[in-house]
């Protein structure tokens, strides 16, 4: 039975919610982009407006909950942690929507096979990455040793990619977005990486 009251459970759902949403949106616009679904993009990119309305009703219900009623201890820390991980989740769901806003403009069909490769290959790590984080939230697990790999290779990815760009002969705007991508699949290993410790300073609490 959790320590804390019921409000706090109902904001625990609703978190676990959003993990779910950035990690569909992750793997939907790289579907897109590789794919050359453009329409797939655009959902992509219309579905963030879902994930910024959930994102302002959990800030609302949790200030709520400071609010209306005393709130102490470890259930008070729970709360403030909560509110360090959501702009987390919120600006991964947005870089999400950068990528989809790539297969919107087609880039995907004009990256080299190589390049393709990579990011297929960056978007496997991510979605591992966030599977991981997204587990760990809901059963308080202790993962930043895990996902610390993870970004490592995630990092060698994003040289990877760097290197091509600079070694393949695509033209200078198609080079230049194909940069911008392997930065947004970096970021969303350091939000991942973020968020394990954030989610490990609310383990104790949560079991508290």
């Amino acid at each position: 039975m959790s320590p804390f009251a019921a409000g706090t459970d109902v904001i625990d759902h609703k978190v676990i919610q959003l993990f779910a949403l950035v990690s569909e949106a992750l793997s939907r616009a790289t579907h897109a982009l590789l794919g050359g679904e453009a329409l797939l993009g655009q959902e992509v990119i219309d579905g963030d407006q879902e994930v910024d309305a959930l994102t302002a009703e959990v800030e609302l219900l949790i200030w709520d909950e400071l609010q209306v009623r005393p709130v102490q201890g470890d259930e008070l820390r729970y709360l403030v942690g909560l509110l360090l991980i959501i702009p987390e989740l919120e600006r991964s769901a947005d870089l999400a929507e950068h990528i989809a806003q790539r297969a919107v403009d087609h880039l995907g069909t004009a990256m080299s096979a190589r390049s393709r490769g990579i990011v297929q290959l960056m978007t496997e790590v991510a979605n591992e990455m966030w599977q991981e984080a997204a587990d760990a939230f809901g059963q308080r697990d202790r993962i930043g040793g895990r996902l610390a790999k993870a970004d490592e290779e995630m990092d060698i990815l994003h040289e990877s990619l760097t290197r091509e760009v600079a070694a393949e002969e695509m033209p200078v705007t198609v080079a230049a977005q194909v940069t911008l991508l392997a930065r947004f699949y970096e970021r969303l290993g350091d939000h991942a990486v973020n968020l394990a410790r954030r989610i490990e300073l609310l383990a104790d609490t949560r079991h508290g």
